[in-house]
């Protein structure tokens, strides 16, 4: 089994939990998390795929606007503390230790690269008409266009209920 094969079930088991996180959660916030941590892992998963394009797909658009939605109720809940406590968050300690960990991973990784300078991901290079090709399996009648058209659904929805819930009575 080579390394990218182990990278993919592992990265493939990480978005699998994230996913069942977000649909056990009753704390709309948390799923919400959740569902960044799910969108991450599929966009890491085109990554291996070599579909870069899909990647930042899942990452600037759905991505972008689950943490959106996570800002606006966060921002919400905020407004309804008591006077006094200046919506300080007392869990900070955690979301440094996260960071740190985020960081040294990164850094290790960034490493690791620079000591072995011959690794590469993929041998063949990526076809020069490959977003042309993708629109052209994407619009294809029997394509994949059904799970891009239920994931901009479940977008609008979150738009929606972020701005339901944002609303100032």
């Amino acid at each position: 089994m080579t390394s990218q094969q182990i990278l993919f079930i592992v990265l493939g088991a990480l978005t699998l939990a994230a996913a069942l996180m977000m649909v056990t959660r009753r704390d709309v916030r948390r799923a919400a998390l959740f569902l960044m941590f799910t969108f991450f892992g599929v966009a890491s998963l085109h990554v291996l795929l070599e579909a870069p394009f899909l990647a930042a797909v899942y990452l600037f658009i759905y991505g972008g606007c689950t943490a959106t939605f996570a800002v606006i109720t966060l921002r919400r809940n905020m407004m309804d503390t008591p006077e006094g406590t200046g919506g300080h968050n007392r869990q900070w300690w955690a979301a440094a230790l996260v960071t740190a960990a985020l960081l040294s991973t990164i850094g290790g990784l960034l490493r690791w690269t620079t000591l072995h300078p011959d690794w590469v991901v993929s041998s063949t290079p990526t076809p020069e008409h490959s977003i042309s090709a993708l629109l052209a399996i994407l619009m294809n009648p029997e394509g994949l266009a059904l799970p891009f058209i239920v994931s901009s659904v479940l977008l609008l929805i979150t738009l929606v209920s972020a701005t339901t819930i944002a609303r100032t009575r």
